[in-house]
C-alpha cells in the first residue's frame, strides 16, 4: 500500500518537473494516466480500511490518559469517515456508481483527512510537552544533585527571572534557547515521535492545497506526499520506529 502511495506521489513531482522543463504533452498524458491508475488502485486496496479505523477507535476509547483519548479516538473516527468517502469514491470512478458527485465527495473526504491529521499533531505536541517536562525535571534533580545552579529556562522564578529590570530580555533569550535545546534532545531521544511528526506535518499540505485553504502546488504536494510515503515504508520495515 505505501509503495503505490510513494509511486503515486512521484508520478505527482515527476509531473510537476517535466512540465516545468516544457517536455512533450504526451509524456506528461501518460504520467497523469499513470497516477491516476495508481490512485484508483489504492482506494481498491482501501476497501475495508473503515472497519479497521472504526476497530482502532474502540481500543483508544479505552486509554487511561484524557488527552490522548480524545485525540487518538476523534483521529481514527475521522479516518473512518474519510475511508468511507473514499470507498464512494472508488465506486464513482470504477463505474460503479456513475452518478456519484466525485468533487463534493473528494472535498468531504479530505476534510476528514485533514481533521485527523490535526488530531495526530495535537497528540503528538502533547507527547512532545510531556516528555519534555520529565526531561526538564531530570535535569533539575541531576543539577540540584550535583551542587549546581538551575538556568532560568529550567525553573522559572527567583531573583534574576524575566521580570527583573534590565535583564528581562537576556532571561527570556536564554529561556526560549534552552527550551529549544530541551525540545531537539527530547526528538533526539524518541526517534519514533520524531518521524510521526515530519510525517504527519508532510500529510497535512495534502489536503490544505486540494481544500484550497493553502494553495501549495502540484510540486510541493508531491513532495511532501513522497517523504510521507518514505517514512511510512521505514516504519514498517523497522517496527520499533512505529509511535505506539
Amino acid at each position: 500500500m505505501e509503495k503505490l502511495r510513494a509511486a503515486q506521489y512521484a508520478c505527482s513531482l515527476l509531473g510537476h518537473a517535466l512540465q516545468r522543463r516544457g517536455a512533450s504533452l504526451e509524456l506528461q498524458k501518460q504520467i497523469q494516466q499513470l497516477e491516476g491508475h495508481l490512485s484508483l488502485g489504492r482506494k481498491l486496496l482501501r476497501l475495508g480500511n473503515s472497519a479497521d479505523a472504526l476497530e482502532s477507535a474502540k481500543r483508544a476509547v479505552h486509554l487511561s490518559d484524557v488527552v490522548l483519548r480524545f485525540c487518538i479516538t476523534v483521529s481514527h473516527l475521522n479516518r473512518a469517515l474519510y475511508f468511507a468517502c473514499d470507498n464512494v469514491l472508488w465506486a464513482g470512478k470504477s463505474g460503479l456508481a456513475p452518478r456519484v458527485d466525485q468533487e463534493k465527495w473528494a472535498q468531504r473526504s479530505f476534510r476528514y483527512y485533514l481533521f485527523s491529521l490535526i488530531m495526530n499533531l495535537s497528540r503528538d505536541a502533547y507527547e512532545i510537552r510531556l516528555l519534555m517536562e520529565q526531561e526538564s525535571s531530570a535535569c533539575i534533580r541531576r543539577l540540584r544533585g550535583s551542587g549546581g545552579g538551575v538556568p532560568g529556562g529550567l525553573e522559572t522564578g527567583g531573583a534574576g527571572g524575566p521580570g527583573t529590570p534590565g535583564r528581562g530580555l537576556p532571561q527570556l533569550a536564554l529561556k526560549l534557547r534552552l527550551q529549544v535545546l530541551l525540545l531537539a534532545r527530547v526528538l533526539q531521544g524518541h526517534p519514533p515521535l520524531l518521524l510521526d511528526v515530519i510525517k504527519n506535518s508532510c500529510d497535512l499540505f495534502i489536503p490544505l492545497d486540494k481544500l484550497g485553504l493553502w494553495h501549495c502546488g502540484p510540486g510541493i504536494v508531491g513532495l511532501c506526499g513522497l517523504v510521507s510515503s518514505v517514512l511510512s515504508i521505514l516504519t514498517l520495515i523497522y517496527p520499533w520506529l512505529r509511535l505506539k
